[in-house]
């Protein structure tokens, strides 16, 4: 493992994105198919059914791979969730053969220069959705597309979503470069879009920068009366700022509605089908579109999956143990390297014990950072260290990090919170994940409705996996202005082209159990799987899925099921 300048470039670029799922909502926030039977479309439920399918989707589970575990530790089933309502993505039929939604499916996307954008060649354009997809006279809204021209032989377009909520497709054509392959580049006008409520796409707007700088570097203790209490004001805070400047958009920024939008991308694409290319909560996004629309289904890929029948806590139950486990294979790399490049000393548990009080002692005294203003506190020392667990190719860096830190000086952990917030250098942040994360997830994932129960899951969490448990435990959506309107459930997207999805061993944030779920949930899935650590694996697996990949989406070849590298 080295720090070396292209996986810190890839990065700049991409990691900022895809850490907004290991937040997974606003800390504080609380204290917490089959047929269609009623002329909705499959998938869109209003808490009535599973899709059709128990998740058992391949009869008794032949997948390759390392055996299922129930990430978390839960046991048995949740307590009573509370009640979801529906989405205005829930329609009596398909919107592309409505005459009331013709306008938004005979667009033609107008592509022109970028603005505030870093990427060769890319074009870019707005492509008009309604706010409220049951009542398309109740306005509408704009979607922020961009597109890298293929630079050889087009064969289609291929959309992109690099994960979140909240991550920005269009900024994601800046990482491009650096994970997809030349030949892929060649074939396909490599697409991303900001799904609404995110980046250029009717953003969920809420606290300002200095208030947001100030929120991401707020410690709260959740172990003691004081920390909860500092933990509702910011939730609350952040709550009605949110509902104060979004409130228009709030209701509709559910992922049932941007598989909505996506639709209409593909037919301002003039593709018949949609060949996707999904990363961590991209797999949410693509796997409900299928479960809408199957017969559309093209080249599908969804890497670092989630498992769409589980809650908001069971979500944070199996983050809380990802990163747990993530942990301790940082720390055992970092004892290997040696005396001379590792801060900390022993053996894993003891190594821990030392992190944990670091994390300690700048909560009581935070750390010179090289800017006077802004100090490296317990809470923006936790979420560089967070980052770190996403790539592997971090680590070098981050224990030399971590290590400057220990004697001192937080600047580069400082830098590294400040890379995973998406915060710039004049002190602004590029996109609004921060808050679009709570947004989207708040509606798609209802937590359990027994306040006691939440409170002893979030103590469990915290005693189980300390080192990030008391970050992910509790409800995070318990005040957020918006109730769901989704319930868990399996997805089937029956009849659909084959869907491939892979998972890596050891992924902290979409542990590689939800990877397995999904494929046997999914009626033609797959699944790839890649043994390492980190997140999501397409163009981090040294060659291996990269090599199946591209071979489905050049030549249509579908990879083996059940491939381990």
């Amino acid at each position: 493992m080295t720090s070396t300048a292209r996986p810190l470039c890839r990065a700049a670029a991409s990691l900022a994105a895809v850490l907004l799922l290991a937040g997974c909502t606003i800390p504080g926030l609380g204290g917490d198919q089959g047929p269609d039977d009623g002329g909705t479309d499959p998938g869109v439920s209003d808490g009535g059914g599973s899709a059709g399918s128990d998740g058992g989707g391949d009869d008794g589970g032949a997948h390759a791979g390392p055996p299922s575990t129930n990430p978390g530790g839960l046991e048995g089933p949740l307590p009573e969730l509370r009640k979801a309502g529906t989405s205005a993505a829930e329609l009596d039929g398909d919107p592309a053969e409505d005459p009331a939604y013709a306008s938004y499916y005979e667009q033609e996307i107008s592509w022109g220069p970028c603005e505030d954008l870093d990427a060769d060649g890319a074009e870019c354009g707005i492509l008009t959705v309604p706010r409220q997809w049951n009542d398309p006279e109740a306005g509408d809204i704009e979607i922020a597309v961009a597109q890298i021209p293929a630079s050889g032989e087009k064969q289609g377009s291929l959309v992109l979503n690099p994960g979140g909520p909240g991550g920005s497709g269009v900024n994601y054509l800046e990482s491009v470069p650096y994970f997809l392959s030349s030949e892929v580049q060649a074939a396909y006008d490599v697409v991303g879009f900001d799904p609404r409520g995110v980046g250029r796409s009717a953003p969920v707007t809420c606290l300002d920068d200095r208030e947001t700088d100030e929120f991401l570097a707020s410690t709260i203790d959740p172990t003691t009366e004081e920390g909860l209490a500092e933990a509702e004001k910011w939730g609350r805070r952040v709550a009605e700022a949110c509902e104060q400047n979004s409130g228009e958009i709030l209701p509709f920024v559910d992922t049932w509605s941007a598989a909505r939008d996506m639709d209409v991308l593909r037919a301002a694409l003039d593709s018949e089908k949609l060949d996707y290319l999904g990363f961590s909560y991209g797999t949410y996004l693509g796997s409900s579109y299928a479960e809408l629309h199957p017969d559309r289904v093209g080249k599908f890929v969804l890497d670092a999956a989630i498992d769409p029948s589980l809650a908001l806590n069971q979500i944070s139950a199996g983050q809380a143990e990802g990163f747990e486990r993530a942990i301790e294979a940082f720390l055992q790399d970092c004892l290997d390297a040696g005396a001379d490049a590792c801060p900390v000393k022993g053996d894993v548990e003891r190594a821990k014990q030392q992190l944990q009080s670091f994390f300690a002692s700048v909560d009581e005294s935070p750390l010179d950072s090289g800017d006077p203003d802004r100090p490296l506190t317990g809470a923006l020392a936790r979420s560089a260290v967070l980052l770190m667990m996403y790539q592997d190719e971090l680590w070098g860096f981050g224990r030399e990090a971590l290590g400057a830190a220990m004697t001192g000086d937080g600047s580069q952990l400082l830098m590294l919170a400040d890379l995973g917030a998406d915060r710039q250098n004049d002190g602004s942040y590029r996109t609004n994940g921060t808050y679009a994360i709570s947004a989207v997830n708040c509606l798609d994932h209802p937590g359990v409705a027994d306040v006691s129960w939440v409170e002893q899951e979030a103590e469990r969490l915290a005693e189980e996996y300390p080192t990030f448990g008391p970050m992910l435990g509790g409800d995070g959506c318990v005040l957020w202005p918006q109730e769901p309107v989704r319930e868990p459930a399996p997805i089937t997207a029956k009849g659909s082209a084959p869907i491939v999805v892979i998972g890596t061993t050891g992924d902290p944030a979409t542990p590689y159990a939800w990877s397995q779920a999904l494929a046997e949930q999914l009626e033609n899935g797959l699944l790839l799987t890649f043994e390492g650590n980190g997140h999501t694996a397409y163009g981090r697996s040294g060659g291996c899925i990269e090599k199946e990949v591209d071979a489905y989406l050049l030549e249509g070849t579908v990879p083996e099921d059940g491939l381990v590298c």
